[in-house]
């Protein structure tokens, strides 16, 4: 399809609000697309623009809609507003007409919607990458069964095998999941939720959903009952799978009142308690409820989805309030699983079949793009990690199947880094200085390699370093087959991401959000700068709002990967999405003169302290880990105090089992303080004692840091040290392992207080 219908092209990016768009409805098959024009096409419009700006003006149409804060605004001034309605009956005829033609031709030009069975037009353009015919996911599923049929898809370990679907089988499963959802009553744009670790059930009742005509939402298996209820009850899921037991037991406990759109349950693994529930169903079960249904029925579902409809609910885990619901399109997945494909430069399965290990939690998009879509589009081989797997067993997953792309949070990569420092200090002293050496040689090497200053012959040194370190090392963790080492969801601190560059592992940052479908830029071999997030994804367009005299502004966001809306959040989905279509993203960061972006903080994290001055809290938290090894997690607070304070967790082991911190100190920290002369082994002891030498070790880092601040008001002046490391468990990280800020000055409270008394 081509990219017919009105043009416009997205100019700088703009706060006023915007007239929502008609309700999308039942019509003809076609699809409405919105395509880059260029300059002069655009200032052709701009009387039309400016027209509609004098009648809602002149008729002060619309509710009063608060501007966005920005780096720099008071947070305790009040709010711009822009004006609000008149009462309908002092209005004019010509009013009345200038109405109608302001809600006839919404400014929005029809870019978002809020409804679950809306349509957006389309964001193509005119030539390149972002002009390919969009396709829906049961045509882009269909296309990679008939590339990639026979090749191995999904993989599954039951006992010490590993059960294997190829590419057929797995569609022909994900058509069976849609006929029995369709038999259960899924209902058209109703959601399909899943509640659990990832497996093959995960994927197949996802795919089933879409199949189906209904919307996949993935729920986080921490989640407590309060929050799965009210994602159900949002999403109106009509069928609802979970893992095992417990995560059933927790859903039974929340009243049935409370779940009115809730017609099934389906428990997808063994042991199963059926009690006397009659609409609760097993897999196997499930899988046989859709005999009846015929494939024409099916089908003609299939044949009614269009690439503009929603596809995909993705929850923000949000740190106040409830989540919201980001609607994701079929072209926002379709068209961007090949724009990382190809940027990633990664093989097809007829080249050379790429092997990915799904771990990281599906709820979230980024997992899905990498362990679902991706491979998907290039034929890749998806192994499924143990339950277990962050409670230390991903690395014999890995170990076993040997992906050739991987991606973890930072919290991942961290604690591999403190596994390979770990069994470091039990070599002995010449394997140690071995190590040290080649540290060396490879963070010279892939410095000059990163700048384009490298060598055309690899050095000598450099093979050496590479046959008795860096082979080794990628062995052991199971990566030796990998060429692309991905990092999101967060920011990479820079300790570690020089550890693993030193070691001959690049990881390549990629930055983006649910709203954007995922990754918006992308580091490769060939794109990759330390501290960097890449490059801009091809046919996506980036825009820094409002740069200060740094360069630094608000990232926006233009392309086929900005979503279609929150689901029925109107002021929030125009909070984020400006008239013109610009994702509004709230993330700060700066573009160098070759096209790669650094993120600098985030506006609604930024701390104005009383002396008005702008502080971005990130880089001098991780000014800090990096000074003091002993450090865990540090906040930077002292938003509208006279001085910044921190508070600071300390490394702990933590509880296989349950992912709890542990009071016991890990090897890291222990060694650290036997280095200081003190020889305490656990987290209380140094707390409770005050331990001088930590205290005082603790305080020379801190001192250390405010050495690099910029102004008096950028030092930390107090601190203290809690008595727990943060974790999901506390409710102090979310579910990719981010701060949650708000949440954490809220539960830390009084010793936040005891700072400014």
């Amino acid at each position: 399809m081509n990219g017919g219908g009105c043009a416009a092209s997205p100019p700088s990016p703009v706060r006023s609000p915007a007239t929502p768009a008609l309700p999308a409805r039942a019509g003809p098959r076609a699809i409405a697309s919105v395509t880059w024009s260029s300059g002069r096409e655009f200032r052709q419009r701009l009387p039309r623009r400016r027209l509609r700006r004098r009648l809602q003006r002149l008729l002060r149409v619309g509710p009063r809609w608060p501007r966005a804060a920005r780096a720099g605004d008071d947070p305790g001034a009040p709010r711009r507003h822009a004006r609000g309605p008149e009462s309908a009956s002092a209005r004019s005829p010509f009013s009345i007409c200038a109405l109608f033609f302001l809600h006839i031709v919404p400014l929005n030009s029809g870019l978002w919607t809020i409804h679950a069975d809306g349509e957006v037009l389309l964001r193509l353009s005119k030539h390149g990458p972002g002009h390919e015919a969009p396709i829906t996911i049961p045509e882009f599923f269909r296309e990679s069964v008939s590339r990639f049929g026979i090749y191995p898809a999904l993989a599954s370990k039951n006992s010490k095998n590993w059960e294997v679907l190829n590419f057929k089988q797995y569609y022909e499963a994900c058509r069976k999941a849609a006929r029995a959802l369709i038999k259960l009553g899924l209902e058209r744009f109703h959601g399909v939720g899943i509640l659990g670790f990832n497996s093959v059930e995960w994927f197949i009742a996802y795919l089933g959903a879409i199949l189906a005509g209904g919307l996949c939402v993935g729920i986080y298996a921490t989640n407590s009952a309060e929050a799965c209820q009210y994602v159900i009850a949002h999403a109106k899921v009509n069928v609802l799978l979970v893992e095992n037991d417990i995560q059933l037991q927790k859903i039974l406990s929340i009243p049935q009142s409370r779940m009115e759109s809730l017609k099934a349950i389906i428990q997808y693994k063994l042991p199963m308690n059926k009690g006397n529930k009659n609409n609760l169903y097993s897999w196997d079960e499930f899988m046989e409820l859709g005999n009846s249904i015929t494939d024409s029925q099916l089908d003609q579902i299939i044949a009614s989805q269009k690439a503009n409809q929603c596809a995909v609910l993705i929850y923000t885990s949000g740190t106040t309030g409830n989540p919201k619901g980001v609607m994701l399109s079929h072209d926002n997945i379709t068209w961007l699983a090949g724009m990382v494909a190809r940027d990633y430069c990664l093989s097809c399965a007829p080249e050379k079949q790429e092997v990915v290990v799904s771990y990281l939690p599906l709820s979230h998009i980024a997992a899905q793009m990498m362990d679902v879509w991706v491979p998907m589009k290039i034929g890749a081989f998806t192994y499924f990690a143990q339950p277990d797997a962050l409670r230390g067993t991903l690395v014999n997953t890995l170990q076993e199947v040997k992906p050739t792309a991987f991606m973890g949070v930072p919290r991942i990569w961290e604690k591999i880094q403190e596994n390979i420092k770990e069994n470091g200090t039990k070599s002995s002293n010449l394997k140690k200085k071995v190590f040290s050496w080649a540290r060396t040689v490879g963070l010279k090497i892939n410095t000059k390699r990163m700048l384009g200053l490298g060598p055309h012959d690899t050095p000598m040194s450099y093979r050496m370093a590479k046959a008795l370190v860096f082979s080794k090392v990628r062995n052991t963790l199971g990566l030796d087959h990998c060429h692309s080492f991905i990092s999101g969801a967060a920011p990479l601190s820079p300790e570690t991401s020089e550890f693993f560059l030193s070691l001959d592992i690049p990881i390549g940052e990629m930055y983006g959000m649910s709203e954007s479908t995922g990754p918006h830029t992308i580091s490769n071999e060939d794109n990759y700068r330390i501290l960097s997030c890449g490059k801009i994804l091809s046919g996506c367009k980036n825009m820094l709002y409002q740069q200060t005299n740094d360069g630094i502004g608000e990232i926006c966001i233009w392309g086929r990967h900005v979503f279609m809306g929150y689901l029925e959040r109107q002021d929030e989905t125009m909070e984020v999405i400006d008239e013109e279509g610009w994702l509004h993203t709230g993330d700060l960061g700066r573009m160098d003169n070759q096209g790669f972006l650094y993120i600098t903080g985030r506006i609604k994290e930024i701390l104005i302290t009383a002396g008005g001055e702008n502080v971005a809290p990130v880089p001098i938290e991780n000014m800090v880990k990096e000074q003091i090894p002993i450090i865990s997690n540090a906040l930077l607070v002292g938003d509208k105090a006279k001085f910044l304070s921190m508070l600071l967790t300390l490394k702990c082991e933590v509880d296989k089992t349950s992912g709890e911190p542990l009071d016991k100190l890990s090897w890291e920290a222990k060694d650290f303080c036997q280095r200081l002369g003190s020889q305490v082994s656990t987290v209380s002891e140094i707390v409770k004692l005050q331990d001088p030498l930590v205290y005082a070790a603790i305080q020379k880092g801190i001192e250390a840091v405010n050495q690099k601040a910029t102004s008096n008001a950028q030092k930390i002046q107090k601190w203290i040290l809690l008595e727990k490391d943060f974790s999901m468990q506390g409710g102090e990280l979310g579910p990719t392992k981010k701060l949650r800020r708000h949440f954490i000055i809220q539960k830390y409270k009084k010793q936040i207080d005891n700072f400014y008394r």
